[in-house]
């Protein structure tokens, strides 16, 4: 087992000062099972060595509980910043188990962000006043985390079940989308995030990029008029919001689209015990 040392993150510059929750908290690194052809974090660690999708780093739970004590209560850390901390390895190590048990113990929010359905088996310790959770999905094929109806299915048992879940279609690509299906989900929330793309991803993810024209902290990324249009296909839910890098296009989800103005991820500090 090699460790995971680098598991926590205070995030700055372009993509920190648009994020309310920067400080991330990643149980496993250099590496994620999943291996996604688009994620952006295995394109800036893959051509420096970092990245073995076959045998994560995990992190150390004692080095994360000194971490957390560190932490104020009522602050919130994201958890899955640059890996999935839902991906298989989770069942032999239980390390983001545990790092949610310390956080409910110190009253720290989490925001989990997680392509598995793993995180419905944990339903006994999230705390439903602190457990934020947004489940990607995207449709697209080549994906080695479980099938997107999987996913859905996950979204839709912690809804009912009253935590505060969202869907997070990250990346959206439209062309991939079961829109029907998308706009039917049981859930109120969506975050929406757009592909950003350098020359890794277009290698990994071979597409017509020709769209791509804005250029901006080292990715090209959509326009603004083709993600609003192709933002308008997206119609099942009430609370939507778009998270986004380009510093144009994030005033203007942030004034005429996303359901919280002030914060992109819309989470709820007030969920209520069911």
């Amino acid at each position: 087992m090699k460790e995971f040392k680098s598991f926590y993150k205070e995030v700055k510059g372009n993509e920190g000062s648009k994020c309310l929750y920067n400080k991330r908290l990643d149980t496993y690194g250099c590496g994620c099972q999943h291996d996604c052809s688009y994620c952006y974090a295995k394109s800036l660690l893959n051509f420096r060595g970092l990245w073995d999708a076959r045998e994560p780093s995990v992190a150390d739970i004692d080095r994360i509980s000194r971490k957390i004590d560190r932490l104020n209560p009522g602050d919130t850390v994201r958890m899955g910043g640059m890996t999935d901390c839902f991906q298989p390895i989770e069942k032999q190590y239980g390390i983001t188990a545990g790092t949610i048990r310390l956080l409910n113990k110190r009253g720290i929010h989490y925001l989990i962000v997680t392509k598995s359905d793993m995180v419905c088996e944990y339903m006994d310790i999230l705390d439903k006043q602190l457990a934020h959770i947004q489940i990607s999905t995207t449709w697209i094929p080549c994906e080695k985390a479980v099938s997107t109806e999987r996913r859905i299915k996950a979204i839709e048992t912690l809804y009912d079940a009253g935590f505060d879940v969202a869907v997070r279609l990250s990346p959206f690509l439209p062309q991939f989308v079961d829109f029907e299906r998308l706009n039917n989900i049981r859930c109120e929330k969506i975050i929406v995030e757009f592909l950003r793309v350098n020359h890794w991803i277009k290698k990994w993810l071979p597409l017509d990029y020709s769209e791509y024209t804005v250029k901006q902290s080292g990715y090209e990324h959509l326009p603004l008029e083709k993600k609003i249009e192709y933002l308008s296909k997206v119609t099942g839910f009430s609370e939507v919001s778009v998270c986004e890098d380009v510093t144009e296009h994030w005033e203007y989800w942030r004034e005429c689209v996303n359901f919280n103005k002030e914060d992109c991820c819309n989470l709820r500090k007030d969920v209520k015990q069911i």
